[in-house]
């Protein structure tokens, strides 16, 4: 493309976009470099300013690429069920697979990408927080919908089964990280759902 200074001829914004996503994935938000990403990406510093603005700019986008192409397996698994308890173990067998599957970083970039992070990156760990409360807050949604509808006894507490299942999932990221396989994975979601209230 021409106009952009330092952009390379047939610089492709979306492919590098996507590497930038496995860069941050991999190494986390502080760890990556600005250097390593131009590297993945396969432009210089200065495409990489122009197309994208700095580090902490093309970090918020590459996490809403993530949360629109790897990490959509969790809410559209969710949702696809009638009722919350099978959504919730549709969701944790599936997260068991998306972890773990090859071709890119294992876990989840949401819960791994600011695990270590210093002081100075407390926007970021933010913004990585922020999309974990929203994805406990969906959970909580389901389940209360339940309570609601009777799917579920009346003195369920929507928040603390909401929060647990997240820790379930984030813990689940986690074993993945350790190198835990699939098979192990889809066995704690299979525990896990042992703590699903029983039926009125």
């Amino acid at each position: 493309m021409s106009g952009t200074q330092g952009r390379p001829r047939g610089f492709d914004r979306e492919a590098a976009l996507d590497r930038a996503v496995l860069e941050f994935w991999q190494h986390g938000y502080e760890a990556t470099s600005v250097s390593g990403l131009t590297t993945a990406m396969g432009i210089k510093p200065p495409s990489l300013y122009a197309a994208f603005g700095d580090k902490r700019t093309l970090f918020s986008e590459a996490i809403q690429r993530y949360g629109a192409t790897y990490g959509a397996v969790a809410g559209r698994v969710l949702d696809a069920e009638p009722d919350a308890r099978r959504g919730m173990e549709r969701m944790l067998y599936a997260l068991a697979e998306a972890y773990t599957e090859p071709g890119h970083p294992p876990g989840c970039m949401v819960i791994t990408a600011a695990v270590n992070c210093t002081a100075a990156a407390e926007e970021v760990k933010a913004e990585l927080r922020a999309l974990r409360e929203a994805s406990k807050a969906a959970f909580r949604r389901r389940i209360a919908a339940d309570v609601a509808a009777g799917r579920l006894p009346a003195d369920t507490d929507p928040d603390d089964l909401a929060t647990y299942y997240a820790a379930v999932v984030q813990g689940m990221s986690t074993q993945a990280v350790d190198g835990v396989g699939r098979e192990r994975l889809e066995r704690v979601a299979e525990l896990a759902m042992r703590s699903w209230p029983d039926h009125p």
